[in-house]
């Protein structure tokens, strides 16, 4: 009888033990990744969190859950870098500009026509140049993963096609709180007002602003086309958008759970830039749809000679 009730108590004991472990084994180091655009499905920073989240979980082997925060849910850009100097904001993926007002090397790229296409931005990102780049933030407490590409950026507004410089001229374009970009406008004859980008749409709809300059994937993904009439494919700056975690973050993980971040961020880099350039091109097809529809009132400029003026 002693050894029946000895054998019932070890199975039990057993099971319990067995339980705990399932539950430690289920249990996953949350980090959390916002940005302030949309989660469209072709919304540049949403492909490149989405594809993290997807990468980040499985080379982890679940011991990773990456929650996404899209739309300003973790602040504003500024906001997000400042969270992840202090560690309480663990990663995001934020426009170059914004880095810049932190690091100002970053502003070198922004500076207009700098890169010729996305295979030389990718070459010169990837190489010594981001490096260091990169170990100038490290060194604010930030880790940059990787450079994702929001496209080249290009004019939106509702006064008229910007076709050369001189079209810039009296019209009121939103831009980013960078030095680079007022003062591109402002030489090209535009009135730059600096903007958060949380108050832009609604500066745009209520006519405080005329338009702005952003990636063309922006445009539909966050509806500019709805409510802007000129679209001009300018490809004025590329749009570098800096994969960021925070140091304290990266450094509170375990050694593999370490190398599956970086692992993941690789993979995400790649899978993005792909899918946008993909989808820059879909989502111009699309557009032009519309427009001969006469679905939308948006008219597509061209830009013969804006280049070549040096802007």
């Amino acid at each position: 009888m002693m050894k029946r009730y000895l054998s019932a108590t070890a199975v039990s004991v057993a099971a319990v033990v067995g339980m705990a472990g399932f539950g430690v084994a289920q249990a996953a180091t949350t980090l959390k990744i916002g940005w302030t655009t949309s989660d469209g499905e072709r919304d540049p920073y949403a492909v490149g969190a989405r594809a993290f989240k997807e990468a980040a979980e499985r080379l982890s082997n679940g011991e990773l859950s990456v929650q996404l925060f899209p739309n300003r849910q973790l602040g504003d850009e500024r906001q997000m870098l400042e969270g992840m100097r202090f560690g309480t904001v663990d990663g995001g993926i934020i426009t170059n500009a914004v880095i810049a007002q932190l690091e100002p090397a970053f502003q070198l790229n922004d500076m207009p026509f700098l890169f010729g296409n996305e295979a030389q931005a990718h070459r010169v990102l990837d190489g010594e140049y981001g490096a260091e780049l990169a170990k100038r933030l490290q060194a604010k407490g930030i880790v940059t993963l990787g450079y994702m590409e929001g496209g080249f950026r290009s004019m939106v507004n509702n006064k008229r096609p910007i076709v050369e410089p001189n079209d810039v001229n009296g019209i009121k374009f939103r831009v980013m709180q960078n030095p680079i970009y007022i003062n591109m406008f402002n030489a090209l004859g535009g009135s730059a007002v600096p903007m958060a980008w949380g108050e832009t749409f609604t500066a745009v709809q209520q006519g405080t602003i005329d338009g702005l300059e952003i990636p063309l994937a922006v445009t539909q993904a966050n509806k500019y086309d709805e409510v802007t009439k000129y679209l001009s494919l300018t490809n004025h700056t590329y749009s570098v958008l800096g994969f960021v975690i925070s140091k304290r973050s990266l450094d509170k993980l375990k050694p593999e759970q370490r190398e599956a971040v970086l692992g993941a961020a690789k993979e995400a880099v790649a899978a993005q830039r792909k899918q946008t350039a993909a989808d820059s091109q879909e989502i111009l097809e699309d557009l032009e749809a519309q427009r001969h529809a006469g679905q939308r009132n948006f008219r597509r400029g061209q830009i013969p000679r804006i280049r070549q003026a040096g802007v």
